[in-house]
């Protein structure tokens, strides 16, 4: 199979920790070829959408994956984007909506995973407030406004003393801030700079406190809408963020009834907007965010369960691709029964 992966910079990638590496490293093991570019990569010539690629020499693949990075050689070409049977996007946020305009013209004829309706849909975190969970019994309440004068109203009504407040566009826990009642003051010059830091006004969302959010996040990562792995994130010390690059540690975790119920809550939505393998952040049982562009935790998941999920991942890849090629050829074999049947 011809497989291209839509990414950040290969001299970007953190070998020991980077779960699009061991997607990488999983496709090339298994003989597949393998192409990776940037999104500033993409070109079209004669109203054919191409890639200037890295295409992965035929080499033998050490099953140390560090070593495979270090080691890894590249031809260089420039390939038409409907060559390929699958496009792994594992772009980081923001989303480059320009990149998802190259990718129109294959979609029909290439997989790609996550489908870019799905990446348009769902790559800010209003797309929680799409599960339809009336009752907040899942997702927590949540408020997104550029009005100041207006999230202050919302903190000084909130029946809570705390709220967490958050860029719209944010990831990786960048700008995430426990905010007081009793900070009103400081509170109102944090909204001027969030919201006036960007052109035209940022948005900025204030949501419930999750009580229990002082002592970790779950972070699940979910493959063709059903959970495949967990673990939780604990924060450092004086830190409201769990994520890694924060400072936080990993622990194993087993989901709970509860949690277990929220993924079966969310899977088919997932599903029906082509989202196949996100990584969604919850706490205390409620779900805070979705992430589907390039959604991490492989590595440390593997580690705290003696697991390999990466093969789970392009198993579903290749099966899709499989599934397509076998109704394409029956579709070739009833054309060609017409034909003989004309004929005779």
């Amino acid at each position: 199979m011809n497989i291209l992966f839509l990414m950040y910079p290969w001299e970007r990638v953190e070998p020991e920790t980077d779960s699009t590496l061991r997607l990488i490293h999983e496709c090339v093991n298994r003989g597949h070829t393998v192409a990776l570019a940037t999104t500033s990569n993409l070109t079209m010539r004669d109203s054919v959408a191409s890639a200037f690629c890295q295409v992965f020499k035929k080499e033998p693949v050490p099953s140390n994956i560090v070593t495979f990075y270090k080691k890894a050689q590249f031809s260089q070409a420039r390939l038409p984007l409907a060559g390929f049977d699958s496009i792994i996007m594992r772009t980081n946020p923001p989303l480059d909506v320009v990149a998802l305009n190259f990718l129109d013209s294959v979609r029909e004829e290439v997989f790609i995973f996550n489908d870019i309706d799905g990446l348009r849909v769902a790559n800010n975190k209003l797309y929680t407030a799409s599960f339809n969970d009336v009752s907040n019994t899942f997702i927590p309440v949540t408020h997104v406004s550029k009005s100041p004068a207006y999230l202050e109203e919302v903190l000084r009504e909130s029946p809570t003393d705390k709220m967490i407040m958050k860029p719209l566009d944010g990831y990786g826990g960048q700008g995430v801030i426990l905010v007081e009642k009793q900070a009103q003051k400081s509170f109102h010059s944090l909204l001027e700079f969030y919201i006036n830091s960007g052109d035209g006004g940022n948005y900025v969302i204030l949501q419930e406190y999750v009580e229990g959010a002082e002592q970790g996040d779950v972070r699940i990562l979910m493959l063709n809408g059903e959970p495949i792995g967990a673990m939780k994130r604990i924060p450092a010390e004086g830190e409201v963020r769990s994520n890694v690059h924060a400072g936080g540690s990993v622990v194993k975790h087993v989901l709970s009834k509860q949690e277990k119920a929220l993924c079966k809550h969310i899977g088919p939505k997932l599903v029906r907007d082509g989202l196949y393998f996100v990584g969604i952040d919850v706490i205390n049982e409620k779900l805070i965010e979705v992430n589907v562009q390039s959604p991490g935790g492989i590595v440390r998941i593997n580690k705290l369960n003696n697991v390999k999920l990466q093969k789970k991942v392009i198993d579903f890849v290749e099966s899709v691709i499989n599934a397509k090629e076998a109704l394409s050829q029956r579709k070739t074999e009833f054309r060609q029964a017409i034909t003989d049947a004309h004929i005779i």
